[in-house]
């Protein structure tokens, strides 16, 4: 956790002020039952009135301040502590931004979500109680006791006696407390994923009946966090009430020897006292580091979560000097030489030894079976992943030796699956282009196909999305992402079975309406449906990860098998005539 601090170092003043305030009000609670025991030992042993107003005021005096002082160093350690959590929450996020789908994968969208949320308030609070009590309990443990020693040297042996015992009952509780701690924080990253699960698949889970089922993973997963909980809470719940009675214990015991030493004129009743509240005000101390390592071991869990992934080098960086820049006129020309790609852990590769090029004005399409590596081809051109062996080029320049947003300023993607954010119909239209004009947001959608429904819509371009574009259709999403990439101008154009949820008519006129727009830049369009890519001045065929065949619609029909099959598979004999 200590290495997670550095990023205490621009707040180092609020820390420095917040210290010294708890140091000068840790003195002056020190210094109150001295003056306490001078009003009695000399005001009220020898009747002095005056003696009793000027010391009681002085204490006064010294309470108000020692109040003041709490005051503004609990703001700055609270200010200190929020400001902190803000910057380790834009680290971990900005780390994320940087990882690729592989690092994603190995972590896991539920585990970050939760170690950017609760690890790192968890930490946060640590930070808070660590400048207001852990810092406050050292200063008022040692304070006390060289007071107490200051009153009565013998006496203090009792102190002496108990706190081994205090410190070795923290550690034992702190040296089980950690690895329950650890085990919590795993279990509440499967009750976060079991709960995303639920309620992103809420309409599989309906339509297939499934809800008993749902309850019951959620039921098992809350139980388990649930149980670990209540036994780490039992553990730690029984260090206060433990620390209460050797407080009780300890006072007694000092109350038993001191009047002993009042009684042979050892001692003055005035002392006692005093050394009754310092014994007090130690053992308090000694509560408060209790009560941080109850805390202590779940953000040290938290911590070791949170470096993680801060310490997680994303795989797919930017070169040391970039061999293209955004400024530079380039024209699209995508080529694969002999790419090989494997996913982690997978025993053979997704996509084998893949050749080919893709021009401008010219449409690309790639089709083949399920699970044949189109989808892949098609992420590793934004560099989504990287691949292990060949060459990705655009333009003639590796894509790995350009900068990630210079390449993906270059391309228009329109995923498999249709994404959109909430927040109207134009801003998720401009999320391809921050600064586009309204006629750019018009036009882009007019040419997807989207123009009659926003239209139809209470607002238009104004519409208000839902978050996760809930209450538009499957083809109206995937309408809205293609004007997204289209209002870009790109030179090149990823799309990635982005007409599948649209009925044929909508398709061809898409088509028909993409052919006049995107003259002079590159499609590459993955399919599924023959029809939609017939037309395609080269089609590649994937089988198996594997190139069968490569030409267009005529030539494929006369060169290979797999290809065939699929047109039969989808195309009546007059349509294919």
């Amino acid at each position: 956790m200590l290495k997670l601090f550095k990023f205490l170092k621009p707040y180092r003043l609020s820390v420095m002020a917040a210290l010294g305030l708890i140091f000068l009000q840790a003195i002056s609670e020190l210094y109150l039952p001295t003056l306490m025991a001078n009003i009695v030992d000399i005001g009220v042993v020898d009747g002095d009135t005056a003696y009793i107003f000027k010391v009681g005021i002085l204490m006064i005096l010294i309470a108000i301040g020692g109040t003041l002082c709490a005051i503004v160093s609990s703001y700055l350690s609270a200010k200190t502590s929020t400001a902190f959590g803000r910057d380790l929450r834009g680290q971990v996020f900005k780390r994320a931004e940087d990882f690729s789908l592989n690092e994603f994968d190995k972590i896991g969208a539920s585990s970050l979500i939760t170690r950017t949320t609760n690890d790192i308030t968890q930490i946060q609070q640590v930070v808070m109680m660590s400048l207001r009590m852990m810092a406050r309990a050292p200063m008022m443990a040692i304070g006390g006791i060289i007071m107490a020693v200051s009153k009565n040297a013998k006496l203090s042996l009792v102190i002496v006696f108990v706190i081994p015992i205090i410190l070795l009952g923290i550690l034992a509780v702190a040296k089980k407390g950690v690895p329950l701690f650890k085990v919590m924080q795993t279990k509440l990253d499967k009750l976060n994923q079991v709960l995303r699960e639920n309620l992103m698949g809420v309409r599989v889970i309906r339509a297939f009946n499934r809800i008993d089922h749902e309850k019951k993973r959620f039921k098992e997963a809350n139980y388990d966090l649930t149980s670990t909980a209540i036994k780490v809470n039992k553990l730690m719940s029984a260090l206060m009430p433990t620390m209460s009675l050797i407080l009780n214990f300890t006072t007694i015991a000092v109350i038993w020897f001191g009047a002993i030493k009042i009684d042979s004129g050892a001692m003055q009743v005035g002392d006692l006292m005093a050394f009754i509240q310092y014994v007090t005000q130690i053992m308090f101390a000694l509560i408060m580091v209790s009560m941080m390592f109850v805390m202590i071991p779940r953000a040290s869990a938290s911590a070791v979560r949170i470096n993680e992934v801060l310490d997680t080098i994303p795989e797919i960086k930017d070169p040391a000097k970039s061999s293209i820049t955004d400024a530079t006129s380039t024209s699209g020309l995508v080529e694969f030489k002999n790419v090989i790609f494997s996913y982690p852990g997978a025993e053979e590769p997704a996509i084998n030894d893949i050749s080919f090029t893709a021009r401008p004005g010219k449409v690309t399409a790639i089709i083949g079976g399920t699970g044949s590596g189109k989808s892949t081809l098609l992420n590793l051109i934004p560099r989504f992943y990287d691949i292990d062996s060949g060459s990705i080029l655009l333009d003639g320049v590796d894509i790995r030796q350009m900068e990630q947003k210079n390449l993906r300023n270059k391309i228009g993607f329109v995923p498999q699956k249709a994404v959109l954010f909430t927040g109207t119909i134009a801003e998720n239209i401009r999320y391809g282009k921050e600064d586009a004009t309204d006629e750019e947001v018009r036009l882009a959608a007019e040419i997807a196909q989207a123009t009659e429904f926003i239209s139809n819509m209470k607002d238009g371009f104004d519409s208000v999305i839902a978050q996760g574009g809930t209450n538009v259709s499957g083809g109206q999403k995937q309408r809205l992402s293609i004007a997204r990439a289209l209002v870009r101008r790109p030179e090149i154009y990823l799309f990635d079975d982005s007409f599948s949820a649209l009925d044929f008519k909508t398709d061809a006129k898409l088509r028909g309406a993409l052919k006049g727009e995107t003259t002079n830049s590159t499609l590459i369009i993955v399919a599924q449906r023959v029809s939609t890519i017939i037309d395609a001045d080269q089609i590649i065929v994937l089988d198996k990860g594997k190139i069968a065949g490569v030409g267009n619609h005529e030539e494929l029909l006369k060169t290979c098998d797999v290809y065939r099959e699929i047109v039969y598979s989808q195309l009546s004999e007059e349509e294919i005539a």
